[in-house]
This record gives C-alpha cells, structure tokens and sequence, in this order.
C-alpha cells in the first residue's frame, strides 16, 4: 500500500515563499512520476507541476511556471514544491500525487494514490 502525506502548508504574506514536502512510503516511489495538484474554495482541483521518475523532466502549469519549482529525492523518498513570489490567488490545499505509469501528465486520471492535502493561504 502507497501512502502520501503532504506538509508545509501554512499562512504566508503576498511576495513570500513556502517549501511543501510529499514524503511517499513503499518501494516503487522512485518508479512513478510524481505530481501536485491544488484546489481553491469552489474551485476545480488543478494541476500545478509534475516531475518524472528520474527528476530530470518537469512540468508546470502557466500559472505557477517561474515561481514554483518540483524536485524530488528519491534516497528519501519525497518530492517538494519550492513556492516563491505566492499571491492571494495561490491559496488553496495542495495535493501530493503518484503518477500510474511511468509518464508525467497533467490529468488526475493519470495519478492513483493522493495525499490528504496541505493548506496554504496567503494574505494580501
């Protein structure tokens, strides 16, 4: 059994910067392309990057491209998203996921094992 949970979330001021961390049990983390997705109040859950198995291959959707920044080490078994320059519209949980085959995609049918999710909210 997979299980994901998500830390570092947490309230932070508009310009500042936030680190989350997915630390993934199980021996097939480094297997799988690894994901984050959020959701905001009312909203859809989005994608936000994604990172292939090797770390070597990242991508991010236009919202976040230049500010947020995926990595992963799989010696420990854990993917982070690095925040930077976040805004009130980047508030929201975000979510940890395990990619199902061996390619990144931006799709949630394309993950199968979740996170219970982090909260960030940021101030104005």
């Amino acid at each position: 059994q997979v299980q994901l949970l998500e830390s570092g979330g947490g309230l932070v001021q508009a310009g500042g910067s936030l680190r989350l961390s997915c630390a993934v049990s199980g021996r097939t983390f480094i297997t799988y392309p690894m994901g984050w997705f959020r959701q905001a109040p009312g909203k859809e859950r989005e994608f936000v990057a994604s990172i292939s198995r090797s770390g070597g291959t990242t991508d991010y959707a236009d919202s976040v491209k230049g500010r947020f920044t995926i990595s992963r080490d799989n010696a420990q078994n854990t993917v982070y998203l690095q925040m930077n320059s976040l805004s009130p519209e980047d508030t929201a949980v975000y979510f940890c996921a395990k990619g199902k085959s061996l390619v990144a995609g931006r799709l949630q049918s394309q993950y199968d094992y979740w996170g219970q999710g982090t909260q960030v909210t940021v101030s104005s």
